[in-house]
């Protein structure tokens, strides 16, 4: 008989009730794979892990009171055994960029098929990355940041919706030096107003 595969244990994190029900039900109906707990914040996913030492934890990007990034970063530091595969609704190469930077080693579309996403799994689990490949060469090829720190201050503060007066009052400039900012902000990023530079940011991975 051919030796017996050993179960990847998996802690699944997804705040949407019938994903994670459905991702369950997909990765349990693997052979080699095993999902041992599912959560559906992001706050659960340490001490999850910490009980249950799962292998890899497969995250959704937009969990709720800590997102899917800061959640792998923690994970990283306090339980560094369990690998992450992180899954997006909107994929873009920021986030890939940011998911490196936070440790994980698998970043796929929600999206994904079923055997995709298991041998995406299996990779990770082995210590291998897993990444869409249109996605890893856009983030490889996506330009550099071309915006100075003040600028990068300014835009950070405008991402919470601070408006120009809030935003001086807050770096200590005038009101017509943050408006200078944005204006050379928009120019850089090819953006029409400040909401889309924010965009074009995020996306990008700056923000």
């Amino acid at each position: 008989m051919p030796p017996r595969r050993t179960l990847i244990r998996i802690l699944v994190a997804e705040h949407l009730p019938l994903v994670r029900r459905g991702l369950v039900a997909s990765l349990d109906a693997e052979k080699d794979l095993t999902v041992i707990a599912d959560v559906a914040c992001g706050e659960y996913v340490v001490p999850a892990a910490l009980e249950l030492d799962p292998d890899v934890a497969v995250m959704d990007v937009d969990l709720p009171d800590l997102d899917g990034l800061t959640a792998a970063a923690r994970l990283h530091e306090k339980a560094p055994r369990c690998r992450v595969l992180l899954l997006s609704a909107q994929p873009n190469p920021g986030q890939v960029r940011r998911a490196f930077a936070a440790h994980a080693l698998g970043f796929l579309s929600i999206d994904v098929a079923p055997e995709p996403l298991a041998d995406g799994i299996r990779r990770v689990a082995s210590g291998r990355k897993a990444v869409d490949s249109d996605l890893a060469i856009a983030a490889l090829t996506s330009a550099d940041n071309p915006l100075t720190p003040r600028e990068m201050d300014v835009l950070r503060l405008a991402a919470q919706g601070s408006a120009s007066k809030e935003i001086a009052a807050k770096l200590y400039l005038s009101v017509g030096t943050v408006r200078n900012h944005l204006s050379r902000v928009m120019y850089k990023t090819g953006a029409r107003n400040r909401l889309d530079a924010v965009r074009i940011a995020s996306e990008a991975g700056w923000l």
